[in-house]
């Protein structure tokens, strides 16, 4: 029998601390600067090369840190199993549309190795550390907060990237695989697709001192997000895309 002076709470509440973090997000710099027409969409998607780093490490991340496969009676554990299959081959559209973009120019494996742990892509190396620290050895619930979190912030972050993409397919001709409409459609911003299996997700009873980790993961999620959108604002303005561009003609 529980003792009727431990109180409880659902993971509803994180989902709702979420949510607001998530419009806090969609806030930031970062996007008034890709919606501005004056600029070239090619430079509003300039960052691509800085956030390198942390678009190829996501799949380790999914396979190595979020999933573990001797939980097999964890149900929250399971279900992040599920989704880490559906996010751990993400950055193989990425390598495409950086050679699309003209992000492709030939130089030295050390000079590749200068710029990828440079000064430039310090918070892009940052996200790969601190999230396998929140979540490596993470109860699943603060786990799976974690992870909704990160879904969030790539819902807002690709909604944007997909208008920019489309407004440079209008341009080039060319799809966008991974910054375009493809990869939106499968960013819905919830790690559990499916309405029922997110009822019961909601419905699951939390501790307060469980409900107080997941919630303190969820804002260190966003604030190590928003600092990452600060980064790349200021790689895209610093760094004119035909410094990047291979020898391809007709880029914009």
């Amino acid at each position: 029998m529980v003792p009727s002076n431990i109180e409880f709470a659902s993971f509803q509440d994180v989902l709702d601390r979420i949510e607001t973090k998530k419009a806090e997000f969609a806030q930031a710099p970062l996007f008034q600067f890709m919606q501005d027409s004056s600029i070239s969409p090619l430079q509003r998607l300039g960052f691509s090369p800085c956030i390198a780093h942390f678009i190829m490490s996501f799949g380790d991340l999914n396979k190595y840190v979020f999933r573990d496969e001797t939980s097999n009676f964890d149900l929250v554990q399971n279900a992040i199993n599920e989704h880490t299959y559906e996010d751990d081959h993400h950055w193989h559209w990425f390598l495409r549309d950086l050679q699309v973009l003209g992000f492709d120019r030939p130089q030295s494996f050390v000079d590749t190795l200068r710029f990828l742990w440079g000064k430039d892509t310090c918070m892009t190396r940052q996200l790969s550390y601190q999230l396998s620290a929140y979540t490596l050895n993470a109860d699943p619930i603060v786990k799976m907060a974690a992870i909704e979190a990160i879904e969030a912030t790539g819902n807002i972050l690709f909604s944007h990237t997909t208008r920019v993409a489309q407004e440079l397919q209008s341009i080039t001709q060319q799809e966008y695989i991974y910054f375009g409409k493809f990869h939106l459609t499968v960013e819905t911003g919830h790690a559990i697709r499916d309405d029922n299996s997110e009822f019961q997700l909601a419905s699951i009873p939390l501790s307060l001192e469980m409900r107080q980790q997941a919630l303190e993961v969820v804002n260190d999620v966003f604030a190590l997000f928003t600092a990452w959108l600060n980064e790349m604002l200021i790689y895209a303005k610093l760094h004119p895309v035909q410094n990047w561009l291979s020898a391809t003609p007709e880029r914009v």
